[in-house]
């Protein structure tokens, strides 16, 4: 004759059932209606430290478990999940931290259901959860150098490798973006009589402002090379008014505390230009690099080369690309021959409108 499932079948260790719950490695206990531990299998054991004996017939709140979620509030006391599928019949599951038998509380995600015996009626919940604690861990640590790497490659950079660990896209594409070059004029000369430190921190400052004002203006940072910026725009209206910033704005503010501090001012050069690109892996196995490059690059270097200094010059592809108030603030200043190029290319001179008459 078979047996009627009711909470004392539940709670047995030697039928079927008792002994594949036993078996499972995750913790598996059942309640009865009134939330009072009836079954508590070795994985449970394993997981928070308490025998069998120590909690059957008692509930999570009292002084075993206590339960609370993410926000820290106590769930026994309130929104606890059993009780949340006893009464609707609904399964739910959460991350929630129990309290260990030594004290100390740690993740798990928890499943819980409801129990109906062959009438639909709920007689039981059972909750089967697992320790989190070493995926937590890992997330923490990968969250924390996320954060650390960001610091040092650009954020297109970043999200391109993550791209690829999870998904294995092409490694590489091409797109159409504006490639501006930041250089620091006569860095060679400051730099042989100037200390490491102070070197450094002059760079930092201004790789410092580059980079806010390029990630406000909605530009990335490709690199930095030496005492060189590069970043890439989507928009070459994006671009040029980076360069003023960091150029009308930000550099003189810079320079005007340099000078209270008797340090020496800093000039720079802006070259840039627009054209298709190639992004993706640059490297080896071992080191690779996610960066742009293409002719387009390449130019927008030499134009930075033969800006004059303290100014901001753009090529004839990069005037093209810029709206009627931007295009109006360039001027032209002549053609230049680059090393590589068979004609001499335009190149105009982007000026601030605090700079225009």
């Amino acid at each position: 004759m078979e047996k009627i499932l009711n909470v004392e079948e539940l709670s047995k260790r030697d039928t079927r059932l008792g002994r594949v719950l036993d078996s499972l490695f995750d913790g598996v206990y059942i309640v009865d209606r009134k939330r009072r531990i009836v079954f508590w299998n070795r994985g449970a054991e394993n997981i928070t430290g308490y025998r069998p004996e120590e909690v059957t017939g008692r509930r999570c709140a009292d002084n075993i478990l206590n339960h609370i979620d993410a926000k820290g509030n106590l769930l026994c006391k309130s929104a606890c999940p059993l009780l949340y599928t006893l009464r609707t019949g609904q399964e739910a599951e959460e991350k929630v931290y129990p309290l260990h038998r030594e004290g100390h509380r740690f993740p798990t995600l928890t499943h819980v259901a409801p129990i109906k015996n062959d009438k639909g009626e709920i007689i039981a919940g059972i909750e089967i959860f697992r320790d989190i604690s070493v995926e937590e861990n890992f997330r923490n640590l990968q969250e924390k150098f996320s954060a650390f790497i960001r610091k040092y490659v650009s954020a297109a950079t970043f999200d391109i490798a993550m791209a690829q660990a999870n998904d294995s896209p092409s490694a590489s594409r091409t797109r159409d973006l504006t490639v501006l070059f930041l250089d620091v004029a006569g860095f060679t000369t400051y730099s042989e009589t100037k200390s490491p430190e102070e070197i450094v921190t002059m760079l930092n400052e201004l790789f410092g402002i580059t980079e806010v004002i390029t990630r406000e203006c909605h530009g990335d940072i490709d690199k930095y090379i030496g005492d060189s910026v590069m970043a890439v725009f989507i928009d070459a209206n994006d671009a040029v008014r980076a360069a003023a910033r960091i150029l009308y704005d930000a550099l003189p503010e810079m320079n005007a505390l340099r000078l209270q501090e008797d340090k020496e001012a800093i000039n720079i050069r802006i070259g840039i230009n627009s054209g298709d690109v190639v992004q993706g892996d640059i490297g080896s196995p071992e080191r690779k690099d996610l960066t742009v490059i293409g002719d387009t690059v390449n130019v927008a270097s030499r134009i930075q080369s033969v800006a004059p200094v303290g100014s901001i010059a753009i090529s004839e592809a990069t005037y093209a690309r810029l709206d009627a108030g931007n295009a109006a603030r360039c001027a032209f200043i002549k053609k230049f021959s680059l090393k590589g190029k068979k004609n001499p290319i335009p190149i105009f001179q982007y000026i601030s409108p605090l700079l225009q008459p």
